[in-house]
């Protein structure tokens, strides 16, 4: 077979499943891991593809609109979310007051947080606090405002609710992450809501699966640079992390379990 029939292969398996690995592509073909990257290099430069440390991803466009509806519930919970979010909870100490996340990594970290230590959490998200009603351990605050349909609150109401408290640790997540345009996310409402947790904020810790890294949402939240950490994951792209790590910010890499 040809590389360029090879690789329409590969990118037509990247349109319909919406990623690939290296070690598919090897297994597959019976090329060499360099054949692999190289193939996944040359679809990049076509603009069919995005690179990962571990193999490639569909392009993802400019995220403009949040999702409508979560039902956490129905969620899969992938690995690699699942070791970010164990490294972030490792994080929390006695005492600490926390801003928690909504999303995908909220509701995950509801399963892991300690039990053992006491603590405050801060939430804009309904559904994550209904999952906090059993610990025993901290007190739980819900930010106050217009409910999205997905369950969070980031309107101007919610936003002066969190102006007025301060936060020992924050953990933030997004839409897209690159070294030169910094956090991004998908509308302004949420965008401003960061800004203000992110300002009040002594420690400040951003949560983002490596195929979010290197890329741009709609709406710039704040340079990268604002963030004491960054906990990514194995599927983050080298060169990415590096970009990153030349500005002076510290890339964690949760590990894969074997």
């Amino acid at each position: 077979m040809f590389a360029e029939e090879r690789q329409r292969e590969i990118a037509e398996i990247i349109k319909t499943n919406g990623k690939i690995t290296v070690a598919e592509i090897t297994e597959r073909y019976g090329i060499s891991d360099e054949s692999a990257r190289r193939d996944l290099r040359q679809l990049e430069q076509k603009g069919l593809c995005k690179r990962t440390h571990g193999g490639a991803i569909v392009p993802q466009q400019v995220s403009v609109r949040p999702p409508v509806d979560r039902k956490f519930e129905e969620m899969p919970i992938f690995e690699n979310y699942r070791q970010i979010a164990k490294a972030a909870a490792a994080l929390i100490k006695e005492n600490d007051i926390l801003y928690l996340t909504g999303g995908s990594f909220g509701y995950i970290l509801t399963q892991i947080l300690p039990r053992d230590i006491f603590y405050t959490v801060v939430v804009n998200t309904v559904d994550i606090a209904k999952e906090l009603r059993d610990f025993e351990n901290i007190d739980v605050y819900v930010a106050g405002g217009k409910m999205r349909r997905s369950g969070s609150l980031v309107d101007s109401l919610a936003n002066e609710f969190v102006s007025r408290m301060h936060f020992d640790l924050c953990f933030i997540t997004g839409a897209g992450l690159t070294a030169d345009f910094g956090l991004s996310n998908g509308t302004d409402e949420t965008a401003a809501f960061q800004r203000t947790i992110i300002r009040n904020s002594r420690k400040k810790y951003l949560l983002m699966p490596g195929t979010k890294i290197g890329t741009d949402a709609f709406i710039k939240v704040c340079a990268a640079e604002e963030f004491d950490a960054i906990i990514t994951d194995w599927e983050c792209v080298e060169e990415h992390a590096a970009a990153l790590e030349e500005k002076g910010i510290e890339v964690l890499m949760a590990e894969e379990e074997k």
